[in-house]
């Protein structure tokens, strides 16, 4: 089966399988697991922070962030399709009382930073207070570069916003512009990065910041039910996935790439591609019927999203190439 409905469905390699199970544990809710300790410690130092901490999830990582930037009345500025306003559950509004501003984004997948300039509150109890700009890297596959976060970072110096870095895929974003995922992530206060997309791992993500922010983080981390015991053995998966799969994420571009070209031979014009991900613009009822025809030949697809991964092969890439007009 070659699955492309998105890089959440890899599986652990054999030898991140092996590496989970000789890791040493111990309880992280006591700090004592030394496994997750190195973890954290990796990613924070692969993006040049002081400290990072080992969540379950992106949600979750995203929302800690969330909850230790902002209280309860703050306003956090966010793109209008940004995954922390659409797609995860409305957590920072249902819990932490922080109400969201939306701002378009443009064709490049940034925000427009005079349009975020525009939205922020003035200082007055009508308003509530814009703290923080939640910014996406990448968005629906389209990377940016340092040049930009460094933009962001000065309108957030000059106006008092925190700048927080849904970075689910950075590591993709830095290939993809040829830069260092620390030459981004300097540039914003605390960055999430997923270790279960294209990096591979089979679950959780990591947030990295400053030390003190952290040392507050993990206490959101504690009430919002993330306190995990013998988590080694999953964070285990994670440093394998940062010291291994980073690199090799430039091989799933490049499977992007060739298959976009082969959908333009039997479909024109219909797809775009970025970074691991082809967009495929089809008529409802031709993307329904292509999917079903390639679901009879063991291919995947959930709509005009297509994503590359670790599980996708080159040959993989010509079958689905030779399955678009059989």
């Amino acid at each position: 089966m070659i699955d492309l409905r998105s890089d959440t469905v890899t599986r652990p390699t054999q030898a991140m399988r092996a590496a989970m199970l000789a890791a040493e544990v111990g309880d992280d809710v006591y700090g004592e697991d030394p496994t997750v300790n190195a973890l954290e410690a990796l990613a924070a130092e692969m993006l040049g922070h002081e400290a990072g901490l080992f969540l379950p999830s992106g949600t979750q990582s995203n929302l800690v962030a969330l909850l230790t930037h902002c209280g309860r009345g703050d306003e956090y500025i966010v793109g209008a399709t940004a995954h922390t306003y659409q797609y995860e559950g409305g957590g920072a509004a249902a819990l932490g009382g922080i109400q969201p501003q939306t701002v378009p984004f443009e064709a490049d997948g940034t925000l427009n930073l005079d349009a975020v300039r525009a939205v922020i509150k003035p200082i007055d109890p009508h308003f509530a207070r814009s703290t923080l700009l939640c910014l996406e890297n990448t968005q629906a596959g389209r990377a940016s570069g340092p040049e930009y976060f460094r933009a962001a970072r000065a309108l957030g110096d000059e106006t008092g916003l925190k700048l927080h870095l849904d970075g689910a895929r950075l590591f993709n974003a830095a290939i993809a512009t040829g830069c260092d995922a620390a030459d981004i992530a300097r540039h914003c206060h605390s960055i999430s990065i997923c270790l279960s997309k294209g990096l591979g791992a089979p679950v959780g993500s990591v947030l990295v910041g400053e030390r003190d922010f952290i040392s507050a983080a993990r206490r959101w981390r504690k009430m919002v039910g993330g306190g995990m015991r013998q988590a080694g053995i999953l964070a285990a998966a994670g440093i394998y996935a940062l010291k291994h799969h980073v690199v090799r994420l430039a091989e799933d571009h490049e499977k992007a790439a060739l298959l976009a070209a082969r959908v333009n031979e039997c479909y024109p014009g219909a797809a775009s591609q970025h970074t691991n991900m082809v967009f495929v613009d089809l008529p409802a009822d031709e993307m329904a019927a292509l999917r079903e025809r390639l679901k009879a030949r063991e291919i995947i697809i959930r709509g005009p999203r297509w994503v590359t991964h670790l599980d996708v092969s080159f040959d993989d890439v010509a079958r689905v190439g030779a399955a678009l007009d059989a």
